[in-house]
């Protein structure tokens, strides 16, 4: 053996033993509490793989039974056979159901989904509300089996959410294990849900947590694999979604129609996210002039929801059968423009009526078909040069997605993995990239984030927003009397001027009215028996210290 050959291999086994006695090292000190993370982990990816399992499954079974269905994966070919007042009949009757669900077991009657998770993950320490998610869970199971038009991964992420919380709750989780768990649930909720292991993990990262931190991977990683393989006993290893004709792109040629793809996505994204919106204030204006019970509210929505399926019984459920139908080309250039139409306005009745669901599936399903109308009109241009127009279908489910997500590597590797064809990530890309460049543009960068901002919940702009809503001025405060405090003559002469901020206010509204007054404390008064007591005063230092801490904080999980 030369020499040059012997070195080598001798410094590798040095390598090699050093590492070792280093991971015995970490085994000694910290191996027991990362070892038993690690199991509480793979034992919330087995629980939330199970739910999804048993969400999807109990779905397909409830409307194989209400429909008639022999396969629920093709529910809109059996529904299209049905007469219009059984389909009629059907989404009424689920809708007040559903209203009566979250009437009596969520305070406001509004399901629970993913945007309360990202919450959780960033303002409740990884924690979600326990009652309303299940009656949330509940509400969509039924949304989605009686003729509700939205997806089922929102609601499963959120189940998830409320196992992980139960347990966080339970071993009394600080907030950093507390999120990392929430990302583990959602993680393999995501990966049951869609055979995609990888994406999953990225999505809980990407999505809920928001960051990519080394010491969430590895759990992360964990609970998706779980995920995973719940799913695959029950359905095998195989993908979604198949190309029936190889994706051949002449990419130089093509990119500027990819590109031009995705602006087109983008905006299709923007509307259907504005539709949303549109729908649920017009619900909210509508039900507050004509008093209508809330319980009410998405009996209604069911009603018009089965009116329209009597002509496009293609907006019951998920969508995947017509899904698929785009994928694979089999959909006219019409058919597919109003079936975008008709779907947008089925969303948007169904979520704006306070019905379940999410908006995953839809988002899929009204990327495909608008994937494949470009295609379509895109190959019969230049036909000689263009790959299949299957291909935009792919490429515009991706990046319909991806804009309404808010998750562009994500959604992108969902796609893939859907697909199980690799070949087709050039056109994915370069279409998800615009589009959700172009959507986060035009709302506060995702469905999700839109969502919180409209509660006045600001994750969108990151922690330096919504850190100063979680601290409050009582814990900051000089209480009166201590030694730095200011004295109560003091404190008297600011409240003459009406400059003085009621306890339990947050640095979210006292900070700006230090840069108003220009003072250096406020009073901090509490109002009981009708009389205003003098606690403290908050100073204009302590305040920005005790936002630079929690800065701080946020800066070291998520970079540790």
């Amino acid at each position: 053996m030369p020499q040059s050959l012997r070195s080598a291999l001798a410094a590798q086994i040095a390598q090699l033993l050093s590492a070792a006695r280093d991971l015995w090292r970490v085994l000694l000190h910290r191996g027991p509490s990362q070892f038993q993370f690690w199991l509480i982990a793979l034992l919330i990816g087995i629980g939330a793989g199970f739910a999804a399992l048993l969400f999807r499954l109990g779905i397909s079974n409830l409307q194989a039974w209400v429909y008639g269905a022999e396969d629920a994966n093709y529910l809109h070919s059996f529904a299209a056979d049905l007469p219009w007042y059984w389909l009629v009949s059907i989404a009424t009757l689920g809708g007040l159901i559903v209203g009566i669900i979250l009437d009596r077991f969520t305070p406001d009657g509004r399901v629970r989904s993913v945007a309360d998770v990202i919450e959780g993950a960033a303002l409740q320490e990884g924690r979600v509300e326990v009652k309303a998610g299940l009656a949330s869970a509940l509400a969509s199971f039924l949304t989605l089996s009686t003729g509700g038009s939205s997806g089922r991964e929102g609601p499963v992420v959120h189940l998830a959410s409320v196992i992980s919380s139960w347990v966080s709750e339970r071993i009394r989780a600080d907030g950093i294990t507390g999120r990392d768990l929430l990302g583990c649930a959602v993680a393999a909720a995501v990966s049951a849900s869609f055979n995609a292991p990888i994406a999953g993990a990225l999505f809980a990262l990407e999505v809920v947590l928001r960051h990519f931190a080394v010491h969430a991977f590895a759990p992360i990683v964990i609970a998706s694999v779980a995920g995973t393989v719940i799913n695959r006993l029950a359905y095998g290893d195989v993908t979604e979604f198949s190309m029936i004709t190889p994706g051949a792109l002449q990419f130089y040629v093509e990119l500027p129609a990819f590109l031009m793809l995705g602006v087109i996505c983008g905006l299709v994204a923007v509307v259907l996210m504005r539709s949303i919106f549109f729908a649920d204030e017009v619900g909210n204006t509508v039900q507050q002039k004509l008093r209508i019970p809330r319980w009410l509210r998405p009996a209604i929505s069911g009603l018009m929801l089965g009116v329209i399926a009597i002509w496009y019984p293609h907006i019951i459920g998920v969508g995947y059968e017509t899904t698929e139908l785009a994928l694979t080309g089999g959909l006219l250039l019409s058919q597919a423009v109003i079936f975008v139409v008709v779907k947008t306005a089925a969303v948007a009745i169904t979520m704006g009526g306070r019905m379940g669901g999410g908006v995953f599936s839809p988002s899929l399903m009204i990327g495909a078909i608008t994937g494949l109308a470009f295609g379509l009109v895109a190959t019969a241009f230049l036909p000689d040069v263009s790959g299949t127009h299957t291909l935009y279908a792919f490429a515009g489910m991706g990046a319909v997605a991806a804009a309404v997500l808010g998750a562009p590597i994500s959604t992108t590797l969902i796609v893939f993995e859907l697909t199980g064809d690799w070949q087709i990530g050039l056109a994915v890309m370069v279409s998800v990239s615009i589009s959700t460049a172009l959507a986060s543009r035009l709302v506060d960068r995702s469905f999700f984030l839109t969502q919180l901002e409209k509660r006045n919940i600001r994750c969108a702009a990151g922690p330096q927003a919504y850190l100063l809503a979680l601290l409050k001025t009582d814990a900051v405060m000089r209480p009166l009397g201590s030694p730095r405090a200011p004295t109560r003559e003091e404190c008297d002469r600011l409240r003459e001027q009406g400059l003085w901020l009621a306890a339990g206010t947050t640095l979210e509204a006292a900070l700006p009215i230090f840069d108003r007054s220009d003072v250096t404390f406020l009073p901090i008064l509490e109002l009981r028996d009708n009389e205003e007591i003098l606690l403290g005063a908050l100073f204009h230092v302590d305040a920005l210290k005790a936002y630079s801490r929690a800065l701080v904080a946020v800066a070291a999980e998520e970079h540790s």
